[in-house]
């Protein structure tokens, strides 16, 4: 199957998952629904949020499905994400496209792509285009994927009335218990 690129070529999703080559299913409609790799369900090494830190397009890609959620505190699919995309430009942008942007596979959309993206996702279009303005706006989806969490927004409207010297202590039993994981996670050889 021929999928358009989003910037007027068509490309053959040499290793794109069944469910974004349009294979039917029981109704006779092709799936692109972007789950499996590159979708809501298994992209990476799994849940967890891709790292924001990362300056290449695709991780930061990534990190806005991972962080901004619909209303039901779900990913976005792939199919949601292009369509929105396509009626914001006009333009071609398919559900392949999108999946070959979030997994590296592409790495040149269009200005006006890249605009659509952070319009859906709500985040400024230097997200994508300024390199320290990204960062900083990383840091904040960071911050807000964090706060998602039950336990860690309960700790931090915690931490909102304690003095200096009392958000330096909680600060410094942060580090000690982060240190504490760490150690445990590493493999002992």
């Amino acid at each position: 199957m021929t999928e358009s690129t989003g910037d007027g070529g068509q490309v053959e999703p040499e290793d794109a998952p069944p469910e974004l080559n349009g294979h039917p299913d029981e109704h006779g409609h092709g799936h692109e629904h972007g789950e499996g790799p590159g979708g809501e369900h298994g992209h990476g090494s799994g849940d967890g949020p891709a790292s924001v830190e990362a300056s290449g397009l695709a991780a930061r890609i990534e990190a806005l499905f991972h962080t901004v959620r619909r209303p039901d505190r779900e990913q976005y699919t792939n199919e949601e994400v292009a369509r929105a995309c396509r009626e914001a430009t006009g333009e071609s942008f398919s559900t392949t496209y999108l999946w070959q942007l979030r997994t590296g596979r592409r790495d040149n959309p269009t200005k006006r792509h890249l605009e659509a993206l952070a319009q859906f996702f709500q985040v400024p279009p230097a997200y994508f285009f300024d390199e320290r303005q990204g960062a900083e706006i990383a840091k904040e989806l960071a911050l807000l994927g964090a706060l998602r969490d039950a336990g860690v927004r309960s700790l931090a409207l915690r931490a909102v009335g304690l003095s200096p010297e009392g958000l330096d202590t909680v600060s410094e039993l942060v580090d000690v218990i982060a240190r504490r994981d760490a150690a445990r996670k590493r493999p002992s050889s």
